[in-house]
């Protein structure tokens, strides 16, 4: 078994240099190494889902810090942790139930109504008790330890002492066992979803795309190639304009792409865009990540296509992986919502040697250049959303991301002790 700060140091050597290419190899990449950290954490008898929350956050303010602009690594750590609190409530819970069962029988052997009645009631109490903060549940151990005795477990009394303290020793090494196996799981369904969101996505073409439409989109995303190829595979007729998406030109690989695998493709300009737009029935863009007010977080360029979009009526269709949905707000101090990248994708240095040289006395170059990687879409220019669970409203996203995270998750930091 690989070590494990080994993986770790390896995975932040890979974000630092941006070695990994797109949003989902990074979730994939970051659900792994993940699983692997919850796979070799020890975890104490009591507080286990604590213990293993802790073990996250501590990897994953490494990786989150390491490339910030990458929001999917957060997406996930967060992901991972509201699976270990779900999966604590859920194991809770259980055992809350068998204890309400056997304490149900207790009563139905015991003639006092008095005392049957007592033992309902406390045993209500602990449910409520236990379901009174769902986003931070008590561990088991602690609603034992502060229920009264007359509702705790009930002693056998007889003279297998030794007999009965290994089997409680085993009863927890077991519910220790089950936790992990428990998160585990799901943490290999969520590295399944991750894997197949396109699939699932693209099954979906056939009900948007219609026949002898025009489709426009903007450089390359696989989810957008894979999502038309379904639509062509069930017959529908349609072409396809693709602005270059300067000054990287990843437009161009997404249309020789399209044109390899069948389909009718037209490359234009990225300032043709307001030109074409009136000749499009729809708007067709993958995403960098999505914010929890409907906002996207796109590459640089597509702003002013959906400004186009917006102007002459056409809708603005954005497909997003359930791993890009982004439980923060584009102004939350977490968010980083650009990068900067090399000057050296708009101009040759040889040929602007001159305009670079410093002037003389200023102590700064007078030509400046400026490269964002990315935009920002308002969710007002957003018609639709269309991820791994099916199409929404921007309006109903918030909702969306709330099923998949915790509120105590949204900053990634391990606890600090109070006197530190």
């Amino acid at each position: 078994m690989p070590d494990v700060q080994a993986l770790v140091n390896d995975f932040l050597i890979k974000l630092k240099k941006r070695k990994i290419e797109g949003s989902q190899a990074t979730a994939r990449q970051a659900a792994e190494l993940l699983r692997s950290v919850i796979s070799q954490q020890r975890v104490p008898y009591t507080n286990q889902a604590g213990a293993l929350i802790d073990a996250v956050r501590a990897v994953g303010e490494q990786l989150i810090a390491a490339n910030p602009v990458e929001l999917a690594v957060g997406n996930i750590v967060r992901r991972v942790l509201h699976i270990i609190r779900e999966e604590d409530l859920s194991l809770t819970t259980a055992a809350i139930s068998g204890l309400n069962l056997s304490a149900a029988s207790d009563g139905d052997d015991d003639d006092d109504d008095g005392e049957r009645d007592e033992h309902t009631v406390l045993s209500a109490a602990a449910v409520a008790a236990a379901a009174r903060n769902a986003l931070r549940p008590p561990s088991l151990q602690t609603l034992l330890e502060d229920m009264p005795e007359s509702v705790a477990i009930p002693h056998t009394y007889s003279s297998g002492g030794d007999s009965e303290g290994k089997s409680k020793s085993a009863d927890k090494s077991s519910r220790t066992r089950r936790l992990k196996h428990d998160v585990i799981e799901a943490v290999n369904e969520l590295i399944q979803d991750i894997n197949t969101c396109h699939e699932q996505i693209a099954e979906q073409a056939v009900e948007h795309i219609h026949q002898n439409e025009v489709i426009l989109t903007l450089g390359s995303s696989k989810t957008v190639l894979e999502f038309l190829y379904a639509a062509k595979e069930k017959k529908r007729s349609f072409r396809v304009f693709v602005a270059e998406g300067a000054p990287r030109y990843q437009g161009h690989l997404l249309a020789k792409e399209l044109v390899t695998r069948g389909l009718h493709t037209t490359l234009i300009t990225d300032s043709a865009v307001f030109a074409m737009i009136s000749r499009v029935n729809m708007v067709i863009v993958g995403a960098h990540a999505v914010m929890a007010n409907g906002g996207v977080i796109v590459p640089v360029g597509l702003n002013m296509v959906a400004l186009a979009a917006q102007k002459h009526a056409v809708p603005f269709v954005v497909l997003a992986g359930s791993h890009k949905l982004c439980p923060l707000y584009p102004h939350n101090p977490e968010v980083l919502l650009n990068e900067l990248r090399s000057p050296s994708e708009l101009l040759d240095f040889g040929e602007f040697s001159d305009c670079l040289d410093f002037g003389s006395g200023t102590g700064s170059p007078l030509l400046h250049v400026v490269n964002p990687a990315f935009d920002y879409v308002p969710p007002k220019l957003v018609s639709l959303f269309i991820t791994d669970t099916g199409g929404h409203n921007p309006s109903y996203m918030y909702r969306l991301i709330a099923d998949y995270y915790s509120a105590d998750d949204l900053v990634v930091r391990r606890r600090v002790a109070l006197g530190n």
